[in-house]
Protein backbone atom coordinates (compact mmCIF):
# COMPACT_ATOMS: atom_id res chain seq x y z
CA UNK A 1 0.00 0.00 0.00
CA UNK A 2 2.47 2.38 0.76
CA UNK A 3 4.74 1.79 -2.22
CA UNK A 4 1.85 2.59 -4.28
CA UNK A 5 0.97 5.85 -2.75
CA UNK A 6 4.83 7.15 -2.69
CA UNK A 7 5.04 6.21 -6.43
CA UNK A 8 1.87 7.99 -7.14
CA UNK A 9 2.77 10.74 -5.40
CA UNK A 10 5.67 11.04 -7.18
CA UNK A 11 4.75 10.71 -10.27
CA UNK A 12 2.07 13.58 -9.43
CA UNK A 13 5.53 15.26 -8.67
CA UNK A 14 7.28 15.35 -11.09
CA UNK A 15 4.90 16.20 -13.72
CA UNK A 16 3.56 19.27 -11.79
CA UNK A 17 7.32 20.30 -11.92
CA UNK A 18 7.50 20.26 -15.35
CA UNK A 19 4.29 22.31 -15.66
CA UNK A 20 5.22 24.44 -13.01
CA UNK A 21 8.38 24.87 -14.80
CA UNK A 22 6.75 25.69 -18.50
CA UNK A 23 4.09 28.02 -16.75
CA UNK A 24 6.95 30.39 -14.90
CA UNK A 25 8.92 30.61 -17.99
CA UNK A 26 6.50 31.05 -20.49
CA UNK A 27 4.68 33.95 -18.58
CA UNK A 28 8.90 35.29 -17.71
CA UNK A 29 9.35 35.13 -21.60
CA UNK A 30 6.36 37.17 -22.60
CA UNK A 31 6.91 39.37 -19.99
CA UNK A 32 10.46 40.11 -20.84
CA UNK A 33 9.89 40.38 -24.48
CA UNK A 34 6.80 42.33 -24.69
CA UNK A 35 7.41 44.55 -21.24
CA UNK A 36 3.42 44.62 -21.77
CA UNK A 37 0.89 44.23 -19.11
CA UNK A 38 -1.49 43.06 -21.19
CA UNK A 39 0.52 39.85 -22.63
CA UNK A 40 1.03 38.93 -18.77
CA UNK A 41 -2.79 39.15 -18.02
CA UNK A 42 -3.66 37.18 -21.56
CA UNK A 43 -1.12 34.60 -20.08
CA UNK A 44 -2.65 34.49 -17.23
CA UNK A 45 -6.33 34.24 -17.81
CA UNK A 46 -5.01 31.14 -20.38
CA UNK A 47 -3.83 29.56 -17.96
CA UNK A 48 -6.72 29.91 -15.23
CA UNK A 49 -9.79 30.22 -17.75
CA UNK A 50 -9.87 26.97 -19.28
CA UNK A 51 -9.19 25.03 -16.63
CA UNK A 52 -11.86 26.52 -14.86
CA UNK A 53 -14.56 25.71 -17.77
CA UNK A 54 -13.57 22.12 -18.13
CA UNK A 55 -12.93 20.92 -14.53
CA UNK A 56 -16.57 20.78 -14.23
CA UNK A 57 -16.76 17.94 -17.20
CA UNK A 58 -13.37 16.68 -15.53
CA UNK A 59 -15.18 15.63 -12.33
CA UNK A 60 -18.13 13.91 -14.06
CA UNK A 61 -14.95 12.19 -16.69
CA UNK A 62 -13.68 10.88 -13.35
CA UNK A 63 -16.28 8.90 -12.36
CA UNK A 64 -17.10 7.49 -15.38
CA UNK A 65 -13.61 6.93 -16.29
CA UNK A 66 -10.57 4.97 -14.64
CA UNK A 67 -8.83 7.88 -13.25
CA UNK A 68 -5.46 5.99 -14.31
CA UNK A 69 -6.35 6.60 -18.20
CA UNK A 70 -7.64 10.10 -17.39
CA UNK A 71 -4.32 11.59 -15.47
CA UNK A 72 -2.39 9.06 -17.60
CA UNK A 73 -4.00 10.59 -20.71
CA UNK A 74 -4.01 14.09 -19.89
CA UNK A 75 -0.39 14.51 -19.35
CA UNK A 76 0.19 12.74 -22.49
CA UNK A 77 -1.72 15.18 -24.36
CA UNK A 78 -0.27 18.21 -22.83
CA UNK A 79 3.33 16.83 -23.30
CA UNK A 80 2.37 16.01 -27.36
CA UNK A 81 1.21 19.30 -27.22
CA UNK A 82 4.43 21.37 -25.88
CA UNK A 83 6.74 19.03 -28.08
CA UNK A 84 4.83 20.41 -31.20
CA UNK A 85 5.41 24.20 -29.56
CA UNK A 86 8.79 23.32 -29.16
CA UNK A 87 9.14 21.72 -32.53
CA UNK A 88 7.83 24.71 -34.02
CA UNK A 89 9.60 27.60 -32.49
CA UNK A 90 12.65 27.37 -34.48
CA UNK A 91 10.65 27.87 -37.84
CA UNK A 92 8.44 30.81 -36.32
CA UNK A 93 9.76 34.55 -37.49
CA UNK A 94 7.23 37.17 -36.45
CA UNK A 95 7.20 37.77 -32.60
CA UNK A 96 3.38 38.12 -32.31
CA UNK A 97 3.09 34.31 -33.76
CA UNK A 98 4.94 33.27 -31.76
CA UNK A 99 3.53 35.00 -28.53
CA UNK A 100 -0.39 34.03 -29.98
CA UNK A 101 0.91 30.08 -30.18
CA UNK A 102 2.42 30.22 -27.01
CA UNK A 103 -1.40 31.68 -25.22
CA UNK A 104 -2.91 28.58 -27.12
CA UNK A 105 -0.27 26.31 -25.80
CA UNK A 106 -0.84 27.69 -22.49
CA UNK A 107 -4.76 27.23 -22.87
CA UNK A 108 -4.54 23.59 -24.03
CA UNK A 109 -2.17 22.89 -21.35
CA UNK A 110 -5.07 24.56 -18.82
CA UNK A 111 -7.55 22.12 -20.16
CA UNK A 112 -5.67 19.23 -20.00
CA UNK A 113 -4.79 20.31 -16.10
CA UNK A 114 -8.86 20.46 -15.81
CA UNK A 115 -8.96 16.70 -16.66
CA UNK A 116 -6.17 15.43 -14.56
CA UNK A 117 -6.75 17.54 -11.26
CA UNK A 118 -9.86 16.24 -9.73
CA UNK A 119 -8.99 12.47 -11.04
CA UNK A 120 -5.94 12.57 -9.11
CA UNK A 121 -7.91 14.28 -5.88
CA UNK A 122 -10.57 11.42 -6.58
CA UNK A 123 -7.54 8.59 -6.95
CA UNK A 124 -6.01 9.30 -3.79
CA UNK A 125 -9.59 7.82 -1.09
CA UNK A 126 -8.95 4.96 -3.48
CA UNK A 127 -5.38 3.88 -2.26
CA UNK A 128 -5.51 5.34 0.95
CA UNK A 129 -7.54 4.09 3.79
CA UNK A 130 -9.57 6.38 5.46
CA UNK A 131 -7.76 6.79 8.38
CA UNK A 132 -4.52 8.02 6.85
CA UNK A 133 -5.88 9.92 4.26
CA UNK A 134 -4.97 13.68 6.15
CA UNK A 135 -1.10 12.35 6.46
CA UNK A 136 -1.18 11.18 2.67
CA UNK A 137 -2.36 14.55 2.45
CA UNK A 138 -0.07 16.54 3.91
CA UNK A 139 2.41 14.73 2.14
CA UNK A 140 1.15 15.08 -1.28
CA UNK A 141 1.23 19.22 0.47
CA UNK A 142 4.95 18.43 1.23
CA UNK A 143 6.00 17.33 -2.36
CA UNK A 144 4.21 20.16 -4.28
CA UNK A 145 5.53 22.69 -2.15
CA UNK A 146 8.98 21.58 -2.71
CA UNK A 147 8.32 21.50 -6.88
CA UNK A 148 6.72 24.94 -6.72
CA UNK A 149 9.89 26.13 -4.47
CA UNK A 150 11.86 24.51 -7.26
CA UNK A 151 10.22 25.02 -10.13
CA UNK A 152 10.98 28.82 -10.59
CA UNK A 153 14.60 28.65 -9.62
CA UNK A 154 15.06 26.04 -12.72
CA UNK A 155 12.84 27.69 -14.91
CA UNK A 156 15.27 30.83 -14.65
CA UNK A 157 18.57 28.81 -14.93
CA UNK A 158 17.23 26.86 -17.94
CA UNK A 159 16.10 30.26 -19.47
CA UNK A 160 19.18 32.10 -19.27
CA UNK A 161 21.17 29.01 -19.98
CA UNK A 162 19.26 27.68 -22.63
CA UNK A 163 16.09 28.66 -24.16
CA UNK A 164 12.64 28.48 -24.00
CA UNK A 165 12.40 25.82 -26.63
CA UNK A 166 14.90 23.58 -24.06
CA UNK A 167 12.50 24.46 -20.93
CA UNK A 168 9.84 22.90 -22.99
CA UNK A 169 11.69 20.03 -23.88
CA UNK A 170 12.09 19.27 -19.92
CA UNK A 171 8.26 19.74 -19.68
CA UNK A 172 8.14 16.80 -22.06
CA UNK A 173 10.57 14.72 -20.36
CA UNK A 174 8.82 14.93 -17.01
CA UNK A 175 5.81 14.38 -18.49
CA UNK A 176 7.20 10.51 -20.02
CA UNK A 177 8.50 10.35 -16.45
CA UNK A 178 5.52 10.92 -14.66
CA UNK A 179 3.75 8.65 -17.10
CA UNK A 180 5.78 5.82 -16.59
CA UNK A 181 5.88 5.64 -12.73
CA UNK A 182 2.04 6.15 -13.09
CA UNK A 183 1.47 2.67 -14.97
CA UNK A 184 3.26 1.00 -12.15
CA UNK A 185 0.88 1.84 -9.75
CA UNK A 186 -2.53 -0.72 -9.59
CA UNK A 187 -5.53 2.19 -9.13
CA UNK A 188 -8.41 0.57 -8.05
CA UNK A 189 -11.41 1.75 -10.13
CA UNK A 190 -14.91 0.19 -9.64
CA UNK A 191 -17.51 0.86 -12.46
CA UNK A 192 -21.07 1.76 -11.29
CA UNK A 193 -24.03 0.15 -13.17
CA UNK A 194 -24.41 1.83 -16.77
CA UNK A 195 -27.24 4.46 -16.37
CA UNK A 196 -28.44 6.45 -19.67
CA UNK A 197 -27.79 9.79 -18.40
CA UNK A 198 -25.47 12.44 -20.13
CA UNK A 199 -22.62 13.70 -19.04
CA UNK A 200 -24.58 16.68 -18.44
CA UNK A 201 -26.87 15.20 -16.51
CA UNK A 202 -24.37 13.65 -14.41
CA UNK A 203 -22.76 17.33 -14.04
CA UNK A 204 -25.94 18.42 -12.62
CA UNK A 205 -26.13 15.65 -10.06
CA UNK A 206 -22.88 16.79 -8.95
CA UNK A 207 -24.00 20.42 -8.22
CA UNK A 208 -27.28 19.03 -6.59
CA UNK A 209 -25.08 16.64 -4.85
CA UNK A 210 -23.16 19.71 -3.51
CA UNK A 211 -26.14 21.49 -2.53
CA UNK A 212 -28.19 18.73 -0.73
CA UNK A 213 -25.03 17.64 1.25
CA UNK A 214 -24.50 20.78 3.56
CA UNK A 215 -21.04 19.57 4.95
CA UNK A 216 -20.23 18.99 0.92
CA UNK A 217 -21.52 22.73 -0.06
CA UNK A 218 -20.02 24.57 3.35
CA UNK A 219 -16.73 22.94 2.49
CA UNK A 220 -16.81 23.92 -1.17
CA UNK A 221 -17.69 27.37 -0.30
CA UNK A 222 -15.16 27.88 2.23
CA UNK A 223 -12.65 27.17 0.26
CA UNK A 224 -14.05 29.83 -2.59
CA UNK A 225 -14.10 32.11 0.02
CA UNK A 226 -10.54 31.43 1.30
CA UNK A 227 -9.01 31.60 -2.24
CA UNK A 228 -10.36 34.87 -3.14
CA UNK A 229 -9.23 36.37 0.44
CA UNK A 230 -5.69 34.84 0.67
CA UNK A 231 -4.79 37.39 -2.59
CA UNK A 232 -3.79 40.91 -1.11
CA UNK A 233 -1.48 39.16 1.60
CA UNK A 234 -0.31 35.86 -0.89
CA UNK A 235 -0.60 35.90 -4.57
CA UNK A 236 0.19 40.05 -4.49
CA UNK A 237 2.73 39.78 -1.68
CA UNK A 238 5.35 40.67 -4.41
CA UNK A 239 3.57 44.30 -4.93
CA UNK A 240 3.62 44.96 -0.95
CA UNK A 241 7.44 44.33 -0.90
CA UNK A 242 8.54 46.10 -3.42
CA UNK A 243 6.60 49.17 -2.39
CA UNK A 244 7.07 48.62 1.47
CA UNK A 245 10.68 47.07 1.63
CA UNK A 246 12.32 48.15 -1.87
CA UNK A 247 12.36 47.06 -4.97
CA UNK A 248 14.96 44.11 -4.85
CA UNK A 249 14.99 40.16 -6.58
CA UNK A 250 16.42 39.91 -3.57
CA UNK A 251 14.03 40.74 -1.59
CA UNK A 252 11.17 39.26 -3.65
CA UNK A 253 13.61 35.73 -3.86
CA UNK A 254 13.23 35.68 0.44
CA UNK A 255 9.29 35.91 0.15
CA UNK A 256 9.02 33.17 -1.99
CA UNK A 257 11.84 30.91 -0.28
CA UNK A 258 9.84 31.87 2.97
CA UNK A 259 6.44 31.15 2.23
CA UNK A 260 7.18 27.43 0.15
CA UNK A 261 9.43 26.61 3.23
CA UNK A 262 6.33 27.23 5.24
CA UNK A 263 4.00 25.29 2.80
CA UNK A 264 6.49 22.45 3.16
CA UNK A 265 7.10 22.36 6.50
CA UNK A 266 2.80 22.76 7.13
CA UNK A 267 2.85 19.24 4.97
CA UNK A 268 5.01 17.83 6.64
CA UNK A 269 3.52 18.37 9.86
CA UNK A 270 -0.07 17.17 8.85
CA UNK A 271 1.67 14.03 7.72
CA UNK A 272 2.81 13.58 11.02
CA UNK A 273 -0.17 14.21 12.41
CA UNK A 274 -2.38 12.25 9.71
CA UNK A 275 -4.18 9.54 12.04
CA UNK A 276 -5.88 12.66 14.45
CA UNK A 277 -9.49 13.21 13.78
CA UNK A 278 -9.60 16.74 14.87
CA UNK A 279 -9.78 18.07 10.81
CA UNK A 280 -12.74 20.28 11.43
CA UNK A 281 -10.70 22.11 14.45
CA UNK A 282 -7.55 21.92 12.79
CA UNK A 283 -8.92 24.05 9.53
CA UNK A 284 -10.45 26.65 11.45
CA UNK A 285 -7.22 27.32 13.74
CA UNK A 286 -5.48 27.20 10.31
CA UNK A 287 -7.84 29.94 8.88
CA UNK A 288 -7.72 31.61 11.80
CA UNK A 289 -3.58 31.71 12.06
CA UNK A 290 -4.00 31.83 8.20
CA UNK A 291 -5.90 34.90 8.87
CA UNK A 292 -4.21 36.71 11.69
CA UNK A 293 -0.35 36.25 9.37
CA UNK A 294 -1.97 38.44 7.11
CA UNK A 295 -2.97 41.43 9.16
CA UNK A 296 0.28 41.12 11.20
CA UNK A 297 2.03 41.65 7.90
CA UNK A 298 0.15 44.69 6.58
CA UNK A 299 1.63 46.29 10.02
CA UNK A 300 4.99 44.95 9.84
CA UNK A 301 7.34 47.63 9.81
CA UNK A 302 10.96 45.50 9.22
CA UNK A 303 11.23 42.93 6.19
CA UNK A 304 13.07 40.20 8.84
CA UNK A 305 9.82 39.50 10.81
CA UNK A 306 7.53 39.84 7.58
CA UNK A 307 9.60 36.88 6.16
CA UNK A 308 8.86 34.81 9.10
CA UNK A 309 5.26 35.90 9.55
CA UNK A 310 5.06 34.56 5.89
CA UNK A 311 6.62 31.02 6.81
CA UNK A 312 3.74 31.05 9.31
CA UNK A 313 1.34 31.71 7.00
CA UNK A 314 2.59 28.96 4.61
CA UNK A 315 2.56 26.36 7.25
CA UNK A 316 -1.05 27.70 7.92
CA UNK A 317 -1.95 27.71 4.31
CA UNK A 318 -1.04 24.52 3.71
CA UNK A 319 -3.18 23.44 7.29
CA UNK A 320 -6.58 24.91 5.04
CA UNK A 321 -5.44 22.68 2.09
CA UNK A 322 -5.18 19.31 3.40
CA UNK A 323 -7.62 19.61 6.09
CA UNK A 324 -9.87 21.05 3.21
CA UNK A 325 -9.38 18.25 0.72
CA UNK A 326 -9.54 15.23 3.60
CA UNK A 327 -12.89 16.38 5.06
CA UNK A 328 -13.96 16.65 1.47
CA UNK A 329 -12.81 12.89 0.60
CA UNK A 330 -14.18 12.05 3.54
CA UNK A 331 -17.90 13.07 3.47
CA UNK A 332 -18.00 12.54 -0.08
CA UNK A 333 -19.54 9.32 -1.44
CA UNK A 334 -17.32 7.58 -4.06
CA UNK A 335 -19.22 7.66 -7.06
CA UNK A 336 -19.57 11.52 -6.91
CA UNK A 337 -15.88 12.22 -5.82
CA UNK A 338 -15.04 12.65 -9.27
CA UNK A 339 -17.50 15.30 -10.02
CA UNK A 340 -17.28 17.58 -6.47
CA UNK A 341 -13.76 17.40 -6.41
CA UNK A 342 -14.24 19.07 -10.20
CA UNK A 343 -15.89 21.52 -8.44
CA UNK A 344 -13.07 22.11 -6.01
CA UNK A 345 -10.62 22.51 -8.50
CA UNK A 346 -13.11 24.96 -10.42
CA UNK A 347 -13.39 27.01 -6.87
CA UNK A 348 -9.58 27.42 -7.53
CA UNK A 349 -9.37 28.49 -11.33
CA UNK A 350 -12.37 30.86 -10.61
CA UNK A 351 -11.53 32.78 -7.58
CA UNK A 352 -8.15 32.98 -7.57
CA UNK A 353 -8.99 35.08 -11.17
CA UNK A 354 -11.80 36.52 -9.28
CA UNK A 355 -9.29 37.54 -6.69
CA UNK A 356 -6.92 38.83 -8.98
CA UNK A 357 -9.63 40.97 -10.85
CA UNK A 358 -10.56 42.44 -7.78
CA UNK A 359 -8.02 43.27 -5.33
CA UNK A 360 -5.22 44.14 -8.20
CA UNK A 361 -7.21 47.45 -8.98
CA UNK A 362 -8.29 47.78 -5.75
CA UNK A 363 -4.37 47.84 -4.67
CA UNK A 364 -3.51 51.10 -7.28
CA UNK A 365 -6.26 52.90 -5.19
CA UNK A 366 -6.03 52.19 -1.35
CA UNK A 367 -3.07 51.32 0.43
CA UNK A 368 -2.31 47.21 0.02
CA UNK A 369 -1.74 47.51 4.22
CA UNK A 370 -5.75 48.08 4.34
CA UNK A 371 -6.85 45.02 1.53
CA UNK A 372 -4.61 42.69 4.07
CA UNK A 373 -5.96 43.79 7.00
CA UNK A 374 -9.20 43.37 5.54
CA UNK A 375 -8.95 40.38 3.83
CA UNK A 376 -6.98 38.80 7.25
CA UNK A 377 -10.28 39.87 9.04
CA UNK A 378 -12.55 38.20 7.18
CA UNK A 379 -9.98 34.98 6.53
CA UNK A 380 -10.36 35.31 10.41
CA UNK A 381 -13.99 35.28 10.45
CA UNK A 382 -14.79 32.81 8.12
CA UNK A 383 -12.54 30.14 10.50
CA UNK A 384 -15.07 31.50 13.61
CA UNK A 385 -18.57 31.58 11.52
CA UNK A 386 -20.97 29.74 13.25
CA UNK A 387 -22.36 28.25 10.32
CA UNK A 388 -18.81 26.41 9.26
CA UNK A 389 -18.88 25.01 13.20
CA UNK A 390 -21.71 23.36 12.97
CA UNK A 391 -21.06 21.55 9.83
CA UNK A 392 -18.52 20.10 10.69
CA UNK A 393 -18.66 19.81 14.23
CA UNK A 394 -19.32 15.97 13.68
CA UNK A 395 -15.84 15.52 12.87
Amino acid sequence: MRKKVILFLISQSITLFGSTLVQMAVVWYATLLTSSGVWVAAFSVCSYLPQFLVSFWGGVWADRFPGKRLIAGADAAIAAVTLAMATAIPHIQDRTILLFLLLLMSAVRSLGAGIQTPAVHAALPRLVPEEQLMRANGINAALQSLVQFAAPAAAGAVLVSFSLRSTLLIDVLTAALGIGLLCMVPLPFRRLPEEKTSAFQELKSGISYAVSNRDVGVLLLIYGGFVFLCVPAGYLSGLFVSRIYGESYGYLTAVELAGFAGMTAGGLLAAYSGQSRKKARTLRNSLTVFGAMAVLMAVSSRFIPYLILMAVYGVALTGVQTSLTTLLQEKTETFMQGRIFGLFSSMYSGFLPLGMAVFGPLADHIPLRILMVLSGAALIGLGKCSCTIRCLAKT
